[in-house]
């Protein structure tokens, strides 16, 4: 099973988020999870990073694969087992991280999302990933919701 990520690039309460991503992903994982793609972009993802870094040290079989939007930045330091570039070309720079996200979302099979309103990349990326079907585990509920 393939997991993602979802959320803002500021969050608050920090320690509360931390502690449900790694109920979530600690779920996920005894359900068969074993890949996770990271954006690596801000807080929630530093904290995404942070709780399956936790698992792998628990479980070998787990990956944190880190997804680029950008081949001329230097990648996000952090607990990666690799990285990799999705094929963005030919996208423009502006909308580069949007499009990252989607392909995020269509490689997964469940999306753990932080989302606290409407408007935003993060919604567009959670909006995206009900309209594709997939499992979301919305903060701070540890059940995934209907796409619907």
């Amino acid at each position: 099973m393939i997991v993602t990520f979802c959320g803002h690039r500021d969050v608050e309460r920090p320690d509360e988020v931390y502690a449900w991503l790694l109920q979530c992903t600690g779920m996920l994982i005894k359900a068969g999870a074993s890949e996770f793609l990271l954006g690596g972009c801000g807080a929630f993802d530093r904290l995404a990073a942070d709780a399956v870094a936790s698992w792998k040290a628990r479980c070998p079989r787990v990956r944190a694969t880190l997804v680029l939007a950008y081949l001329d930045r230097p990648p996000a330091r952090g607990p990666y087992d690799g990285s990799v570039y999705p094929p963005l070309e030919n996208v423009p720079r502006r909308y580069a991280i949007a499009r990252r996200n989607e392909w995020m979302v269509r490689q997964a099979d469940a999306v753990i999302a932080h989302v606290q309103g409407s408007a935003g990349g993060a919604a567009r990326t959670l909006r995206a990933a009900r309209r594709m079907g997939k499992a979301i585990y919305l903060y701070p509920s540890l059940s995934p919701r209907p796409s619907a």
